[in-house]
C-alpha cells in the first residue's frame, strides 16, 4: 500500500475513533448503553446495504461464521464493555483501558500466532501507553466493574485486529465492514433486552449522536480501518498507532464538550510521538531491507537471464556457420 494513503487512513480511522467517545457521552444522555450500542451498528449496517449491492458474499458457511466471530468480538464485546465500563468508572479512565489493546496484539500475537517483535517495538508500545496516561490526566487504578470491562474491551479489541488480520482478506472490505456491524448490532440489542433497563428518549441532540456514531464513527471510520489493517504485514505494528485516537479523543471533548485541555496532553503526546517511532522504526528497516533483497535478486535473476540469452544466440550463429560449411553453395 501507498505509504501516503496509509498514514491518510490510518489518521482519518484514529480521529473518529477519538471523537466518537465524546460523541457518545453526549448520546449516553439519553440512552442505555447497549441499547445506544445497539443502534449504532444496526443502523450503520442497514444504511451500507445499499453500497454492498454485486459486492462478493462469502461462499461458504465457515466464512460467515468467521465474520460473525469478527462481530461478536470487535462490536459486541468491545463496544458493549466500553459503554457498560464507563456506568462505573469516567470515560477518560475507559478509554485508557480499551487502548492498552495493541500492547495485547504483540502479546497475543507473539503467544499463539508466532509473530517476532523486536525490543524497540515492545519498548515503543510501552513508551506509548504511558503517553495516553499521561495525556488523560492519570488516575488511581482500583478494581470496580468498569476496570475489568475496560480491560475487558482491550482483549476483545485485541482478538479482533488479528482475526481480521488472518480472516480480513477472505472478505471484501465493504462486506466485512457491514457484516460484523450487523452481527454485532444485533447481538447489543439481543443483550440490551435481556440485560439492561431499556431507556430511550428521541431529540435532535439523541438523533444527531446516533447518526455521527453510526455514519463517520462506525462506516467511515471501520471501513478505513479495516482496509488498512487487511494490507499490513504486522497488525501489531499498524495497532500501534492506535495510541493516537486518545490523543484525538481528549481535543474532540475540549472542542465537542468544552472540556480544558490540560498541559498533559502535550507531555502525552510527546511520549505517543515517541512511542508510536519506536514500534514502528524496526518495521520500516525490515521492510526497506525486504524490498531491497527482493530487487537485488530480480536484477539478478535478468542479468542471468540475459546472459543465457546471449549465450543461445551465439550457439545458433555457430551452428549456422558450421551448416553453411558443410553445404557450399553450387
Amino acid at each position: 500500500m501507498n505509504r501516503y494513503l496509509y498514514g491518510a487512513l490510518v489518521l482519518l480511522a484514529t480521529f473518529l475513533m477519538g471523537s466518537s467517545f465524546s460523541v457518545g457521552k453526549i448520546g449516553l444522555a439519553h440512552a442505555s448503553p447497549l441499547l445506544l450500542a445497539g443502534l449504532r451498528f444496526t443502523l450503520a449496517g442497514l444504511l451500507m446495504a445499499p453500497f454492498l449491492w454485486r459486492k462478493p458474499l462469502p461462499g461458504r458457511l465457515s466464512d460467515w461464521a468467521k465474520l460473525a466471530a469478527i462481530g461478536l468480538f470487535q462490536t459486541t464485546g468491545v463496544m458493549g464493555c466500553i459503554f457498560l465500563s464507563m456506568r462505573t468508572i469516567p470515560s477518560g479512565e475507559t478509554s485508557i483501558l480499551t487502548f492498552v489493546n495493541p500492547l495485547l496484539v504483540i502479546v497475543l500475537g507473539s503467544s499463539f500466532l508466532g509473530m517476532r517483535y523486536r525490543l524497540a517495538q515492545w519498548l515503543g508500545v510501552l513508551i506509548g501507553a504511558a503517553g495516553v496516561f499521561i495525556s488523560l490526566g492519570g488516575f488511581r487504578m482500583h478494581a470496580a466493574e468498569g476496570t475489568w470491562l475496560g480491560l475487558g474491551a482491550a482483549l476483545f479489541w485485541a482478538a479482533a485486529t488479528l482475526m481480521a488480520k488472518a480472516w480480513g482478506a477472505l472478505f471484501n472490505s465493504w462486506i466485512l465492514t457491514a457484516g460484523q456491524m450487523l452481527f454485532g448490532g444485533v447481538m447489543l440489542l439481543a443483550l440490551s433486552f435481556l440485560a439492561e433497563p431499556v431507556s430511550l428518549d428521541l431529540n435532535p441532540s439523541s438523533l444527531g449522536a446516533l447518526l455521527y456514531l453510526a455514519v463517520m464513527g462506525s462506516i467511515v471510520q471501520f471501513a478505513s480501518w479495516y482496509y488498512v489493517l487487511s494490507r499490513s504485514p504486522d497488525p501489531g505494528k499498524t495497532s500501534s498507532f492506535l495510541f493516537l485516537a486518545p490523543l484525538f479523543g481528549v481535543l474532540s471533548g475540549h472542542f465537542i464538550l468544552g472540556e480544558t485541555v490540560q498541559p498533559a496532553l502535550y507531555a502525552g503526546g510527546v511520549c505517543i510521538l515517541a512511542g508510536i517511532f519506536l514500534a514502528n522504526r524496526t518495521g520500516f528497516r525490515r521492510q526497506s531491507a525486504a524490498a531491497a533483497g527482493e530487487g537485488a535478486s530480480h536484477a539478478s535473476e535478468k542479468e542471468r537471464k540475459g546472459k543465457e540469452r546471449k549465450g543461445k544466440e551465439r550457439k545458433g550463429r555457430e551452428r549456422k556457420g558450421k551448416e553453411g560449411n558443410n553445404n557450399p553453395t553450387k
